[in-house]
């Protein structure tokens, strides 16, 4: 038995393929106006993160406007402070890197070669960067001051603290490098936009909630899902009319009579574009429905999941 390889499939994501509707971006512009964060929920899969470097990139061809061309990235983790979201101070590195120095006989390495700028701690820094003692941090800053978008990615992971300790730098746009004894505030002029996912494991509080512009990627209608995957696909695929049509009704079946996770808008893609591949549209209806069941783990990700849907292909 051989293993097949076949010509990568997967493409990194460009901005103008991303399909922003009227709603959502009206959500932005409103979150833009009022200075507040974008909280974002839907369904995994939906395009919830993609939406930063969309509007990154849109912002950044604005003629006026002076923002960086992709987003500052902040991915939350569970065991992630409210500090993390500012800058990171190495203190164990800046320990042993002190001991090294003592038994050499050197002078004591700066504190600030162990302090390094975050992505909303580096928004903010970059707006101002004239203004602000870079020699507090180890983070290279140009002397322009810049906009910028910040993604705080699935920030429904992190520990309720988390939320409730960066009110008052949300609101203020302002923070504080302790070991440093240092404030960073915002410039007047640039702007900073916050978009924040969550996929809703956990309720966020009520006051973090009321800074934010709240809004919920909805699982996209047949309608809509065949131009966003038209334009995924790309122009030279074979996907289209009523083979297209006939692959979402299947996919529609599939999510309907899943149990644990509906496959979302980024595994059809997937799905897709595996088909496409293994010269799906070109086989017979028995070799479409071994290639549909064989390549059903694109989709459905359990193995209660998988028995669900099984009978969806007959």
């Amino acid at each position: 038995m051989t293993i097949n390889i076949y010509p990568k499939v997967s493409q990194a994501f460009k901005p103008q393929d991303y399909i922003l509707h009227e709603a959502l971006k009206n959500a932005v512009e409103v979150a833009i106006a009022l200075g507040q964060p974008l909280l974002l929920t839907g369904e995994p899969g939906t395009g919830k993160t993609k939406l930063a470097i969309k509007v990154a990139d849109l912002l950044s061809k604005k003629q006026g406007q002076n923002y960086l061309g992709e987003p500052l990235i902040f991915n939350t983790k569970t065991t992630s402070s409210a500090r993390d979201l500012f800058y990171t101070y190495d203190a164990l590195s800046h320990f042993q890197a002190a001991n090294i120095k003592r038994e050499e006989g050197g002078g004591a390495p700066k504190t600030s070669d162990f302090i390094e700028l975050q992505a909303l701690g580096k928004a903010i820094a970059m707006t101002n960067p004239t203004a602000i003692d870079t020699s507090k941090f180890s983070t290279k800053l140009d002397q322009n001051a810049v906009s910028s978008v910040v993604l705080i990615d699935e920030i429904d992971k992190a520990p309720r603290d988390f939320t409730n300790d960066i009110l008052n730098e949300i609101d203020q746009y302002e923070f504080k490098i302790k070991e440093q004894n240092c404030k960073i505030k915002k410039g007047d002029k640039e702007q900073i936009l916050v978009i924040m996912t969550s996929n809703s494991e956990k309720n966020l509080p009520d006051a973090f909630l009321r800074r934010c512009v709240f809004y919920h990627i909805p699982f996209p209608s047949d309608k809509l899902l065949k131009q966003i995957v038209t334009t995924q696909l790309g122009k030279q695929t074979k996907f289209t009319g009523t083979a297209l049509d006939s692959i979402i009704k299947k996919f529609d079946a599939v999510r309907k009579n899943a149990v644990r996770k509906p496959p979302a808008t980024a595994e059809l893609i997937a799905w897709l574009k595996i088909l496409e591949m293994h010269e799906f549209l070109e086989k017979d209806d028995v070799g479409q429905r071994d290639l549909l069941l064989n390549n059903l783990s694109v989709l459905v990700k359990t193995k209660e999941d998988l028995e669900a849907v099984k009978g969806v292909f007959g």
